[in-house]
Parts: structure tokens; sequence; C-alpha cells
């Protein structure tokens, strides 16, 4: 009879429910450097799953559907904030943008950690969902460096430039919301304290 007890306290072992995934959320005004970061943190931790958003904007020439976001009927997504679809959602600009909960709910049930990339409207939405998500703020250097980051690139006007400026002043603001703030200075040094903390939490 003992046996019989050991072989189902050893199933019992092997059938032990799996870890639960951890969230991450990253946020960061334009010209941060946050995508960059995205990038090096999806590289470094394949088994990542990177949340990619659903949007109601037309795509560009160079997105791709299911890569860049998830192309959106305006009616369907309207229809997702009615049912509570979205785990976190605005309108940005006339369009609408969101985070699917029913991806993210199976996605961290299946063990799997998540990468969020959201600004910090979303980041409070998600924290009233998630509140063991973890919040990442990237920071640039100053407000100068940033603006000279943006007429680097060499896309944009300098009212677009000076809009993107202000928008980013509203997002450093809201900094303290997060549990970590990354002064992107040296992409290296950014990169080994995202690690870091990143690690920390799968540890």
């Amino acid at each position: 009879m003992s046996g019989g007890n050991n072989r189902k306290n050893e199933a019992g072992k092997n059938h032990a429910p799996e870890r639960k995934g951890n969230l991450f959320v990253l946020s960061a005004p334009s010209g941060a450097g946050k995508t960059t970061l995205c990038k090096e943190l999806l590289k470094h931790f394949p088994t990542f799953r990177f949340s990619i958003s659903h949007t109601t904007r037309q795509p560009r020439p160079d997105e791709t559907e299911g890569v860049d976001y998830f192309f959106t009927p305006e009616k369907e997504f309207l229809d997702g904030i009615q049912k509570n679809t979205w785990a976190e959602w605005a309108e940005v600009h006339g369009n609408y943008y969101g985070t699917s909960l029913t991806f993210l709910n199976e996605t961290l049930s299946s063990g799997s950690d998540v990468l969020l990339d959201i600004d910090f409207q979303g980041t409070m939405q998600i924290l009233e969902k998630y509140p063991d998500a973890i919040t990442i703020f990237i920071m640039p250097p100053s407000i100068e460096i940033l603006r000279s980051r943006l007429r680097y690139r060499g896309t944009e006007s300098d009212e677009v430039i000076e809009k993107r400026i202000i928008n980013a002043k509203r997002e450093i603001e809201h900094k303290n919301l997060y549990q970590y703030i990354i002064i992107n200075d040296k992409l290296t040094d950014s990169k080994k304290e995202l690690f870091k903390i990143v690690n920390k939490h799968l540890s």
C-alpha cells in the first residue's frame, strides 16, 4: 500500500502548477531610446512575449499585420471597450490603441513573461488590473539632449519636435508611477541596468 501512496506523491510533484509569467511594462518619452531597449531585451530574453497593440489607424506602407500592430476596424474596437476586451486603451490623434486582455491573461497564465511598450496612461490602467506588473521608465539625460536626438533623426519638422518635447515633459511628470527609472545616457549602461532589473524578477 505504501508504494501506491509514494506513486501518488510523485505524481503530485510532477503536476505541480507552473510559475505564472511576469508582466514588464516599459514607458518613455519619444526619442528616449525605449524602442532600442525593447529590441535588446527581446533579443537577450528570447522566451519573452511582446504584446502587439491593436489600433484603428491605417497601416503604413512598411507595417505588417500581426507584427507591428493588429489593425482593427473602429466599430470592433469600440465594441471591445463595451465588452472589456482591452487591458488598457487610449485615443490618440483620433485613432484608438489597445492591449488585448485575453492575450495578457492567457500568456501570463501559461508561465510566459510579457513585455508591454505603453505610455503612462496605459500603465495606470494596467496597474489597476495587474498590480504586480514590473514598471520601468526610460528617461533622457535632459530635455535638451532629447531635443537634439529628435533633430538628429531628421524625420520631423521643428514644430513636430516641439510637440514631442511638450508630450515628453508630460510623460516625465509621471515617472514616479514606476518602480524603476533608467536614465538612458549610454545605451550599453542602460541595457545592463535593464537586464539586471529583469533578471532580479525572473529569479
